[in-house]
């Protein structure tokens, strides 16, 4: 099943591929989430490394299950061919009712079908107050 935009990007498709991939992310939804992945994507992120679409769901799981409140924002940093750089931020909520954003960076390799083959993200998580919060839900 192809997952256009497909490959080889231009700024316009990258741009889409990135806000598709806000948009899921948003959803919170293993599920829905994982279907943007081959079925044998392979997975750094922070200090975990998996492989398949069933560790991404389990992965994904975990992370929603302790990240409350989550919202997203992601930007297009760069692009090839084949890849796309991202930059993002998300707040969260843990479970002593805190609140946190993290900071990140992606690197994401596609294949011909547009599926992700490949995602590494390295992410940094920084207290703030609620009061400094600045994002709040998907994308209107």
């Amino acid at each position: 099943m192809a997952r256009p935009p497909l490959p080889p990007f231009t700024a316009e498709t990258a741009a889409q591929k990135v806000q598709l991939a806000e948009d899921a992310w948003n959803t919170r939804d293993p599920e829905r989430v994982a279907l943007a992945y081959t079925p044998d994507s392979t997975w750094r992120n922070r200090d975990e490394f998996f492989t398949g679409r069933e560790e991404i769901k389990a992965f994904l799981r975990r992370k929603w299950a302790k990240e409350n409140d989550y919202a997203l924002r992601k930007q297009l940093w760069a692009f090839t061919g084949d890849r796309i750089a991202v930059r993002f931020q998300y707040e969260w909520r843990d479970a002593d009712g805190r609140w946190w954003r993290s900071y990140g960076n992606e690197l994401w390799e596609f294949a011909p079908d547009g599926l992700m083959a490949r995602r590494e993200a390295s992410i940094n998580d920084v207290p703030i107050a609620a009061s400094e919060r600045t994002i709040f839900g998907p994308r209107s």
